[in-house]
């Protein structure tokens, strides 16, 4: 593809196969992503039909050979722009100091003739390409940056090859040849097309760092011996062995052995964490001393690494509505330069009788060199391309250009508090038993209760009485009740475990049970009360602390004037002693899970751009309703359905760096899309002659190819600078 142009007929060609749903083509990439039931050959063929050329990209393995080629057609634009040049600047040079023979001397003629000849042969080596995508365009009925570039360096070569072969068809002062034009504009073409993909290689270095976390062999425990393997033949449920100082090869449990892996391209930990038997250990992260062997879990395109790899380039190749407006425009921009040429050229053959010919050539050749549907085509992806790798690199995974730029225009956050704002490894802190009962049989009872349930409160009820050396008592008839606690029958006697709503529904009686719990509240403890036949048998308190980083993370959103809500299933008092130790602006408590998306929309109702943070389990409807779903990943949790963003680092600055990145991105794409319109609103009246009448002089053919090669250079240059701005 040499221009946005083909990118609306590559996509329209994707789409007419049957069995397509979607087709969105990178231009920055050179990549197409397909969803549907159509079949790969069948998607190839009808890209070659259009004209272009196409092959499957498989997964990470592939992109070596995609970037070998890349770096073999990088030289060859070199190779291709010094030949050109090396033809075409003496000759510049020359007719510059004078030194070249005139035209109608009979030396002149032939001299002229052998430089014709001498620029065709470089117009086919190093412009080759331009004409035969031109012709590809034509034969389609299509248009492109290459029938731009074929019209105006072959327009000059036939013009310059008539003056020189037959100069009585050609008025006297318009007898002028621009073999050297052509030949230098093609090499400043090439040479801006080396640079422009130079420039783009650093915009996709995040995924390349990514691609490169993966190892490529695996030592592999075949019947009692070790094995060294490429990664591509070890098998799910495989045992391997991990040695000190080497990555994991695939995704697996420990199963013999113990060691301390750095975890960091996940978590952004630096220290290393312990791994013994039972514990999940992930392909890319790196077994920093001791040696264990392991069972595969997930292999190839399964593992954490390699979603993490496809979610950073699916994201990549996405649009987001301002470069599907753009895309529209670029699709016509082509025909309308050439609608223009033929303009100035009509123009200049009536506004300048004595040397219409050679004006209006001249004109009309620079308005086709000069205008840059590329920088046009690239100011959207290529800014997109970068800002998902940074984020990418940040633990930040985001999954459509869409997302990224609703993130820009967020005006409040609701947190969820629970693993958000909190750690999520909450803790008993306070036993309070009746009178005829201890701590122990009060301990006891409540996590009898809770060994049949998954919440995080309940995890840490059992874990304490486990602490104890507590035994568990046999519960049956369990129930757990959503938002408000759980029930169930232990030794013939119904036992409840829960809030205060719950206490209330069953008509158990509080006293001054309430105050304590409320007391307990006001110091950020969760309170529940045990109960048996209508009677309180105790209050139990739970704490999770609040993360290090939350309140700092809060003061970058209020900094960037963002509201924060936070959004819980808590008692308000808890909520509250919560939210003030964090500096959160307000709290919405005692919403039952449910409940929680018609929150959001009543916020969205005010007016509000709503952000959702929460774990993308419990969460998942507010986080579909919210503008910009956030879910914090545990770190193995890349690919959480009801997100836009995932955070893998389990951060609240993962939040901020989104929304900061979001707003740098949206102003690095007006940028760019402000200096492709500049460029071509002024360059393009210019090179047309719209000077001529104030200051008697015409746009040099190539300058305005040098101005063209070195535009996209200057979007994508651009565009790179979003990988070194600091987000804080």
């Amino acid at each position: 593809m040499s221009c946005a142009g083909c990118v609306a007929s590559v996509e329209k060609a994707l789409q007419s196969v049957a069995g397509v749903e979607t087709a969105l083509v990178n231009f920055a990439e050179h990549t197409a992503e397909v969803t549907g039931t159509a079949q790969a050959a069948a998607l190839i063929a009808a890209v070659r039909e259009a004209g272009y050329d196409a092959a499957e990209l498989r997964g990470v393995d592939d992109e070596a050979e995609k970037e070998a080629a890349e770096m073999a057609h990088y030289r060859a634009l070199l190779r291709k722009a010094g030949a050109a040049a090396a033809v075409g600047a003496p000759l510049f040079v020359a007719g510059m100091s004078g030194w070249l023979p005139a035209l109608d001397s009979g030396g002149g003629r032939l001299f002229w003739g052998l430089a014709g000849l001498l620029t065709l042969a470089v117009m086919i080596y190093a412009g080759g390409h331009f004409f035969t995508g031109a012709w590809k365009s034509f034969r389609h009925h299509q248009a492109s940056m290459d029938t731009l570039i074929a019209l105006g360096t072959g327009s000059a070569w036939l013009y310059s090859a008539v003056v020189v072969l037959f100069p009585h068809l050609v008025p006297v002062l318009a007898q002028h040849a621009y073999f050297e034009a052509a030949a230098i504009i093609i090499a400043l073409i090439n040479f801006g097309s080396a640079l422009e993909m130079r420039a783009r290689g650093k915009t996709s270095e995040a995924i390349k760092r990514l691609i490169g976390l993966r190892p490529r062999t695996a030592i592999v425990v075949r019947n009692g011996q070790e094995q060294e393997l490429p990664i591509s033949e070890v098998g799910l449920d495989e045992t391997l062995r991990a040695r000190p100082g080497e990555r994991i090869a695939v995704d697996g449990v420990v199963i013999e052995g113990e060691s301390r892996v750095d975890e960091s391209m996940l978590t952004g930990e630096p220290m290393p964490v312990r791994k013994q038997a039972g514990d999940e250990v992930i392909a890319g992260t790196i077994n920093a001393r001791g040696s264990f062997l392991y069972r595969a879990t997930r292999i190839g395109s399964d593992t954490v690494l390699a979603q993490i790899i496809d979610m950073v380039r699916r994201a990549q190749s996405s649009k987001p509505a301002i470069g599907r407006l753009v895309d529209k425009v670029a699709a016509v921009f082509v025909p309308a330069v050439m609608i223009v040429a033929v303009i100035t050229f009509l123009a200049w053959m009536n506004l300048a009788p004595e040397r219409g010919v050679a004006y209006a050539l001249v004109t009309s050749m620079t308005v086709l060199i000069i205008a840059c549907p590329c920088a046009l085509g690239l100011a959207t992806p290529i800014s997109i391309m970068v800002a998902v790798g940074r984020a990418a690199e940040r633990g930040i995974l985001i999954r459509n250009g869409e997302a990224l730029q609703e993130a820009g225009r967020l005006t409040t956050i609701v947190l969820d508090k629970t693993g958000t704002v909190t750690e999520g490894r909450p803790a008993v802190t306070d036993l309070l038993p009746a009178e005829d009962l201890d701590e122990n049989r009060l301990l006891q009872y409540a996590a009898s209760l809770e060994a049949g349930s998954e919440h995080p409160l309940a995890t840490a009820i059992v874990k304490s009485a486990d602490e104890r050396g507590l035994e568990l008592l046999k519960v049956t008839a369990f129930e757990a009740i959503a938002g408000q606690g759980v029930r169930g029958e232990l030794e013939g006697r119904a036992l409840l475990l829960g809030n205060a709503r719950l206490m209330s529904q069953a008509g158990v009686e509080l006293a001054d049970w309430q105050a304590r719990a409320t007391a307990l509240a006001q110091q950020g403890r969760g309170a529940m009360y045990l109960a048996c036949d209508g009677r309180v048998l105790g209050l139990l308190a739970v704490a999770d602390p609040v993360k290090a980083d939350s309140r700092e993370a809060i003061e970058r959103l209020h900094a960037r004037g963002l509201k924060v809500v936070m959004l819980t299933g808590d008692q308000r008092a808890t909520a509250e002693a919560v939210a003030r130790e964090v500096g959160i602006d307000e709290v919405i408590a005692e919403v039952l899970p449910q409940d929680k998306d018609g929150q959001v929309a009543k916020l969205q109702a005010r007016g509000e751009i709503v952000a959702m943070v929460g774990d993308g389990i419990n969460d998942a409807p507010a986080l579909a309703r919210a503008n910009v779903g956030f879910a914090i990943g545990s770190g193995t949790d890349v690919a959480i359905e009801s997100a836009d963003i995932t955070l893998m680092r389990g951060s609240l600055h993962g939040v901020a760096d989104a929304i900061a990145l979001s707003r740098l991105t949206l102003r690095n794409i007006k940028q760019n899309l402000f200096g492709a319109f500049i460029y071509n609103t002024l360059g393009i009246p210019i090179a047309g002659g719209i000077l001529f009448p104030w200051f008697g002089v015409l746009l040099n053919p190539i300058i305005a190819g040098a101005a063209m090669a070195m535009s996209s250079v200057t979007v994508v240059s651009n565009a790179n600078r979003l990988r070194l701005i600091k987000l804080d």
